[in-house]
């Protein structure tokens, strides 16, 4: 009987003691030592980690690479500037992010490159002006990508004003008088960009007698060449000539002759009393063409992302993008690098607008004779 008792005594030993060592492994000691409670913070602390491993955001210690279609300086570069800070502000991980430029063909250069060659890794984003729409639209030779396979961000400006503008020295400094001189030198950047298209635009609509159109120059080169008149007239946006060359305008330089309403309706607040570039045109197809002009250039200056790009990091930089344009300080940063106010469009807005933008047939083959590099078609 002893025996007997001395064995039920050890067994219930046994017992507790494997319970221990089962719940001390557990952070459970059930005499309430300290071994249980460090191994249970070690273990706690080791899956700690292991989680915070496990969740660091995509773009931490990573580089962001925004191709530019355009050359260093000019007014898309100073939008692009004023965005960087907030998106890396925004974007989870505060990834560094840098510029490329690849100016060229009307931005046909850069998307074609980011369409085709960019690996979808959420690492390469583009931005190009809305010479990225017109060109796929109007089926501009040299187009490669797929204007509804683009996957967008958004853009922070879509309201535009430009002017029509000539030197100073040409006299020409009442409307009557631009019509009625022949031979007018209008300078632009590369056939494509949306101020070589306004050049045209303005040419055409006013029938400006035996107009020259240069293009090739970069935006600060084109400065130049009309002051030392290489060039006699050229068109800007407004909020550029007013930011960039304020002294064209106070010391009487250039005549500002005509706007263009991007969206209809909405005046520049310096130029508002200027006439509107569709008050000259004559015809319906005339109008037609400038309500497609306007519905291309609210494309404003798009951030793309290459087909393929992984659904969670597109929503990550389309996130970032709204909140950088919702930012009051983004707003202030981007007035003072650009002189405009933006008028973002947001990236569901964006993708919806470009799906939605007119394509007739007859008015695009017309535009297309507009934009492209020969003599102006017949009013």
């Amino acid at each position: 009987m002893r025996s007997s008792n001395r064995s039920s005594s050890s067994n219930r030993s046994n017992r507790l003691n494997g319970a221990e060592r089962l719940n001390g492994l557990n952070g459970l000691n059930l005499q309430g030592g300290y071994m249980g409670k460090t191994v249970a913070l070690v273990a706690y602390s080791l899956l700690s980690l292991t989680s915070a491993f496990a969740q660091a955001p995509f773009y931490q210690d990573k580089t962001i690479t925004i191709i530019q279609g355009r050359e260093p300086g000019a007014l898309g570069d100073n939008r692009v500037r004023a965005v960087i800070p907030f998106l890396k502000k925004y974007i989870p991980g505060n990834p560094a992010i840098v510029s490329e430029f690849m100016p060229g063909a009307g931005g046909r250069k850069a998307t074609n490159h980011i369409f085709s060659v960019v690996r979808p890794d959420g690492l390469t984003i583009g931005n190009v002006g809305a010479g990225l729409v017109a060109n796929a639209v109007l089926g501009e030779p040299g187009v490669q990508y797929d204007l509804d396979k683009l996957i967008y961000l958004g853009s922070p400006n879509s309201a535009t004003h430009y002017v029509f503008l000539s030197k100073r020295e040409l006299g020409l400094n009442t409307m009557e008088k631009l019509l009625g001189y022949s031979g007018l030198r209008i300078g632009a950047q590369t056939v494509g960009h949306d101020i070589y298209i306004n050049g045209r635009l303005f040419g055409w609509i006013l029938g400006v007698k035996e107009a020259k159109f240069i293009p090739g120059y970069g935006g600060t080169e084109l400065d130049l060449a009309l002051m030392q008149g290489e060039v006699d007239a050229r068109a800007q946006t407004a909020a550029w000539l007013v930011h960039r060359n304020p002294d064209w305008l106070e010391k009487k330089l250039v005549d500002v002759h005509i706007g263009i309403e991007i969206p209809k309706g909405e005046r520049h607040p310096r130029f508002a009393h200027l006439p509107e570039l569709e008050s000259f045109a004559k015809s319906e197809r005339e109008r037609q063409i400038l309500a497609l002009f306007r519905a291309i250039r609210l494309a404003g200056s798009p951030y793309i992302l290459p087909p393929g790009t992984p659904k969670e990091l597109v929503e990550i930089l389309q996130e970032a993008i709204r909140k950088s344009f919702k930012d009051p300080e983004f707003h202030k940063e981007f007035r003072k690098l650009t002189g405009d106010v933006p008028t973002p469009l947001m990236p569901e807005t964006m993708e919806k607008y470009i799906r939605e933008i007119p394509r007739s047939p007859e008015i695009i083959a017309l535009f297309h004779k507009i934009a492209g590099a020969g003599p102006l078609p017949a009013r």
